[in-house]
């Protein structure tokens, strides 16, 4: 990284929690007093995933718009190998979505009550039966309209390549019964990779997948389409971040 990069990305990485607070503050205040619109309250968090993207240097491209129906509900479901995955999700995808975040995000000052407003989704995992509990609330909301993003390996890549999916992620898919649209982050690793904290420039690649039906799919049916949508993300994805192969992930864990 060249000293003028690191001290872009420097910049970038002091700036992002004072955006953070500021963008949460005028939306919350636009949504309580001004036009009083969740959907037109979005402008803020567009505004904020794309500013950090412009201060940091990275470029964004989106792939696959063209499978996806802007007034239909999905529940989009991709890799995760950087937190820039979510800046530029923000920031440059041009439709209405919601984020489903663990609960405790929700407790912290202006930003929780920003995004309860908002329309975000809650996602309580103390315990099995309330995890449970808040997957029937959110699929219910995703049902009645309100489309999500989730990230199924449930945290980030350590190597930036593809991991396992949770099968909690289908589940919701299938309670819910609206289309999984596999889409993958291309690049988002290079930028600022797990256990960074300092971003690169570069460009991150976002492909949008054809829909995966679910309607009719029932909880037996979890494993089948866990399958399904991780081949649909693999395949979406760069050399770079392809899943390791089965013999070199086993020889790795022996290894460890």
């Amino acid at each position: 990284m060249s000293p003028i990069q690191t001290a872009r990305g420097l910049l970038t990485l002091c700036l992002a929690p004072i955006l953070t607070f500021f963008v949460s503050l005028f939306a919350l205040i636009d949504l309580l007093w001004v036009r009083r619109d969740p959907w037109k309250a979005q402008q803020f968090p567009r505004w904020w995933g794309h500013t950090i993207c412009r201060l940091a240097g990275v470029r964004v491209r989106i792939e696959g718009l063209d499978h996806i129906t802007p007034d239909q509900t999905y529940i989009f479901a991709g890799n995760h190998a950087s937190q820039f995955d979510i800046f530029v999700f923000q920031g440059y995808f041009p439709y209405d979505f919601r984020w489903m975040a663990k609960k405790e995000l929700f407790r912290l000052p202006v930003f929780g009550q920003t995004m309860l407003r908002v329309g975000y989704i809650p996602v309580d995992r103390s315990n099995s039966r309330e995890a449970m509990k808040s997957l029937d609330a959110a699929a219910a909301r995703i049902a009645a309209g309100k489309s999500v993003l989730i990230f199924p390996e449930g945290t980030r890549s350590a190597d930036g390549r593809l991991k396992e999916f949770k099968g909690g992620a289908v589940l919701l898919a299938i309670k819910a019964g609206v289309p999984l649209v596999p889409m993958a982050f291309n690049g988002s690793h290079q930028v600022l990779p797990k256990g960074r904290w300092i971003p690169d420039s570069g460009e991150i690649v976002l492909r949008i997948g054809t829909p995966i039906p679910t309607a009719g799919l029932k909880t037996k049916d979890k494993q089948q389409l866990v399958d399904t949508l991780h081949k649909a993300v693999a395949s979406l994805l760069d050399e770079a971040h392809q899943p390791l192969p089965p013999e070199d992930r086993t020889a790795g864990t022996a290894q460890g």
